[in-house]
C-alpha cells in the first residue's frame, strides 16, 4: 500500500515520437555519440518502460572521475512558513518532519521538471537550474500525511490535434502532477499555468468514487503515466487502519478534458467479475486497498499499461478477506483503452507480511536464443525477481510454488504455497529460518539483547505468518526492492538492483472486549511491528543491509554485488562499516559503461562500473539522495541530476537540493 520505510531511528509517460525518438536511440557501447544532438528524459524511467537506461555516453568509465559540480539549487521548499497553520499537536507527520525529496526530473525541449515534497512543481533551465516557473498546489500541511510529504514526479504530454508554433496555444504541451491531497492536476508546460479546460480550472479530484476517504490518508506519490491521449493514476493509501479503507481504484482521465474514461478496482467486487472466485462474498465487498502506489508502466504499442498493486487491508491479518486475493499483490496487464485485464501475475498470495509489488514493472526486450522477447521485469520486497512474458504474463525463467509456514491464529487460513522465482536480487539465508549465529550487534550486550529476542519469536523463514508471540519477517516489509525499482542496460543484458537486507518482528494482541481503537479495526487483533533493531540502533542480523546487484538475464546469473554505501554510526575498522546501509531510491545506466546510484544513508552519489561493479567515483551530497538520478545533453554536454533532499524516514539530514554535475 505504501512504502512502509519508516526506520528513521535506525537511521510514465507514452510521449509521441517527436519528444521520445531522442531517449531511446541505442548507440555502439562506449561511443561518443553526437555532441551537437540535445538528448531529453522524457519519462521517469526515460523511457515509458522504466529501463532508467540512457543511450549518453559523452561520461563514461575513462572520465567519470573528472566530475563535478555544475549547479545546484533550492526548489525553496524548506523556507515555507507555517505561519497561522502551524503544526498540529503531535502531528509527527506534518511538513518538514516527514519531507522525502524522492523525484526524479524530467528534460524535454529544452526544460527541466520536477516535483518538490511538498507538491511544487518547478520548471528550470537544465544548463543552469535557472527557475523558469514554478506552480503551487498549496498543500495545507498541518494535517497528518498517511506517508508524510512525497512526490516521485511528473509526466509530460503533448496534444497531437493541436497545431501552430510551438507556444502558440495554451496547453498544447501539458504536465500533469497529482498530490498528497488527492488532485490531479493539468499544467501549462510553457509557463506553469493551469489548463482550464481539463477538470475544473486544471483540476481532478480523485478522493471521490474510491468509498470513504479520511483525511490524510488517501493521495498520490508517484507520477502519473500517459498513453494516447489517456493520463492514468493509482493512489497512496495509509496501511493497517481498518478493513473497510479506501478502494484501490487504477483512473483514466481524458488528457484534454479531465472526464473519466475508466476506472478499475483491483479488488473484485461482484460474482461476474474475474477473480472473484478467490474471495469470500464478505471478503470481496467490504475489503479496501489492493492500490498501486509505486510508478506504472505503458507499453504504447500494444495499448497496455501495467501496474503494480499493493496488498488489501488490512496487511497483518486476512481472517476477514479469505482467499489468495486476486487482484492484490499483482501485476496486471490493462487494455490501456478500456481498463480491461489482459493478464496478472500474483507474487504473493494472501498477502500478511505488507508485501506490496513496491516497484514500477520495467518493460525490457530479452534477448534468447536469437531472439527478441517483450517482456516485464517485477522486483519485489522479497527481493524476487519475476522476468515474465509481455503478452501473455507467463514466466520466462522458473517460478516454483513452495510450500510455506502455517499461520496459528484463530480464523486466518494461509496460502499453503507462494511463488519462488529462479531470480533474486536478495539471497534468501540458505537454511529455513535465520540462526543463532546470524544475530549481530556492536557490543556484547546489544547483540545479548537481540539474542533474547530472537529466542522469543516465531522464526521459519520467509513467509512465517504474523503471530501472538511474535514472528520475524525477513526481508522486512520495505524490501528487498522498494519503490527504487530496477534499472535495464538493453545492450549489455544487464539488470540492476539495489536491495535492503534487514528483518522485522511483528507482533498480533487480541482486541479486548469492547475496544474499538488501535490499527487494523474490524478485526479480532491489534497489530505492533518495527525493524529489528538492538539498542545501538542497528539491524540484529548480519549484513550486508543493502546491496547493489547485477544480474545477467542472458544466463538467468548474478553477475556481480557489493555492499552500497556505508553506515555512518560505524567507526572505520568495525566489520559492519563494509556491509553497506539501509537505502531506498533508484540507478541510473548508462551507455558510457556506467551505474549511477545514490539511495545509502551516507549521502553519496555514486558511479560503478558496469561491467565489474568497481567503484570509480562518488561525492558527497548536500543532503541524502533517497531519489532516482537521471542524466540528459543540452547544449554539446551530459549532466548527471539528482534529487538531494534527504528522507524524513532515512535519518538523512534533509534539505530541498537539485544538484547537477558534469564534466569540466
Amino acid at each position: 500500500m505504501t512504502p512502509r520505510s519508516r526506520f528513521a531511528p535506525l537511521i510514465a509517460l507514452a510521449l509521441p515520437a517527436a519528444l521520445s525518438a531522442q531517449g531511446t536511440t541505442r548507440p555502439r557501447l562506449d561511443a561518443p555519440t553526437s555532441p551537437k544532438a540535445d538528448v531529453s528524459w522524457p519519462a521517469y524511467g526515460n523511457d515509458a518502460g522504466g529501463t532508467r537506461w540512457s543511450p549518453l555516453s559523452d561520461i563514461n568509465r575513462t572520465n567519470v572521475g573528472q566530475l563535478a559540480l555544475a549547479w545546484q539549487v533550492s526548489t525553496k521548499d524548506l523556507e515555507h512558513k507555517m505561519k497561522d497553520e502551524g503544526p498540529r499537536e503531535g502531528c509527527a507527520k506534518c511538513h518538514t518532519g516527514a519531507t522525502k525529496f524522492e523525484a526524479t526530473p524530467l528534460v524535454v525541449d529544452g526544460v527541466l521538471f520536477v516535483s518538490t515534497p511538498l507538491n511544487r512543481v518547478v520548471a528550470m533551465d537544465p544548463a543552469t537550474g535557472r527557475q523558469l516557473w514554478r506552480f503551487d498546489p498549496k498543500l495545507k500541511l498541518n494535517i497528518e500525511r498517511n506517508e508524510g510529504f512525497v512526490s516521485r514526479g511528473v509526466a509530460l504530454w503533448r496534444d497531437a490535434r493541436a497545431n501552430g508554433a510551438e507556444g502558440a496555444l495554451a496547453c498544447r504541451k501539458r504536465v500533469f502532477f497529482a498530490t498528497v491531497d488527492a488532485r490531479l492536476f493539468s499544467l501549462d508546460a510553457n509557463d506553469g499555468k493551469p489548463c482550464a479546460a481539463f477538470g475544473s480550472d486544471g483540476m481532478v479530484r480523485l478522493d471521490q468514487g474510491v468509498g470513504q476517504v479520511q483525511v490524510g490518508q488517501y493521495g498520490v506519490t508517484s507520477p502519473p503515466v500517459v498513453i494516447g491521449d489517456f493520463v492514468i493514476v493509482g493512489s497512496a493509501i495509509g496501511d493497517n487502519r481498518l478493513v473497510e479503507m479506501e478502494h484501490g481504484t487504477v483512473r483514466a482521465f481524458d488528457a484534454r478534458s479531465g472526464a473519466l474514461r475508466w476506472a478499475w478496482d483491483p479488488i473484485p467486487r461482484s460474482p461476474n467479475t474475474p477473480g472473484y472466485e478467490t474471495w469470500s462474498p464478505e471478503g470481496a465487498r467490504k475489503t479496501g486497498a489492493a492500490n498501486a502506489w509505486a510508478p506504472l508502466a505503458v507499453d504504447s504499442a500494444r495499448g497496455l499499461v501495467f501496474v503494480p498493486t499493493g496488498s488489501a487491508s488490512p496487511d497483518f491479518f486476512g481472517g476477514e478477506r479469505p482467499g489468495n486475493n486476486l487482484f492484490s499483490n499483482c501485476v496486471v496487464a490493462l487494455d490501456a483503452t478500456t481498463g480491461a485485464v489482459r493478464w496478472h501475475f500474483q507474487v504473493v498470495h494472501h498477502d500478511l507480511w505488507d508485501y506490496d509489488v513496491a516497484s514500477q514493472p520495467t518493460l525490457i526486450d530479452l534477448r534468447r536464443n536469437g531472439r527478441v522477447i517483450a517482456a516485464v521485469v517485477v522486483a519485489t520486497k522479497m527481493g524476487f525477481v519475476y522476468v515474465l512474458d509481455r503478452e501473455t504474463g507467463k514466466p520466462l525463467f522458473p517460478v516454483e510454488e513452495r510450500p510455506v509456514p502455517t499461520s496459528t491464529m484463530a480464523g486466518e487460513t494461509t496460502s499453503p504455497t507462494q511463488p519462488f522465482p529462479a531470480l533474486a536480487a536478495f539471497r534468501l539465508h540458505p537454511t529455513a529460518a535465520l540462526r543463532e549465529e546470524d544475530i549481530w550487534a556492536p557490543t556484547p550486550e546489544a547483540r545479548a539483547q537481540c539474542l533474547q529476542q530472537f529466542r522469543g519469536y516465531r522464526n521459519e523463514g520467509i513467509f512465517t505468518p504474523p503471530s501472538l508471540q511474535g514472528t520475524l519477517s525477513y526481508p522486512f516489509y520495505g524490501g528487498g526492492v522498494n519503490w527504487g525499482g530496477v534499472t535495464f542496460d538493453p545492450e549489455r543484458q544487464l539488470l540492476v538492483v539495489n536491495t535492503m537486507r534487514m528483518a522485522a518482528w511483528v507482533k498480533l494482541r487480541a482486541r479486548a472486549p469492547g475496544e474499538r481503537g488501535g490499527n487494523m479495526r474490524g478485526t479480532p487483533f491489534v497489530m505492533d511491528r518495527a525493524v529489528w533493531v538492538s539498542g545501538a540502533g542497528l539491524p540484529c542480523v548480519k549484513g550486508p543491509w543493502g546491496m547493489i546487484t547485477a544480474i545477467d538475464l542472458a544466463t538467468g546469473t548474478t553477475k556481480w554485488e557489493h555492499p552500497l554505501g556505508r553506515e555512518p554510526k560505524l567507526p572505520e575498522g568495525n566489520e559492519a562499516a563494509a556491509w553497506g546501509t539501509p537505502n531506498v531510491g533508484g540507478s541510473l545506466a548508462t551507455a558510457g559503461g556506467l551505474v549511477f546510484i545514490s539511495a545509502a544513508r551516507d549521502e553519496m552519489l555514486r558511479a560503478f562500473d558496469i561491467e565489474t561493479g568497481r567503484e570509480l567515483w562518488k561525492v558527497k551530497l548536500p543532503a541524502g539522495g533517497q531519489a532516482t538520478p537521471m542524466t540528459f545533453r543540452i547544449g554539446g554536454k551530459q549532466y548527471v541530476v539528482i534529487a538531494a533532499g534527504g528522507h524524513g524516514d532515512y535519518g538523512t539530514g534533509l534539505s530541498d537540493q537539485v544538484v547537477a554535475y558534469a564534466l569540466p
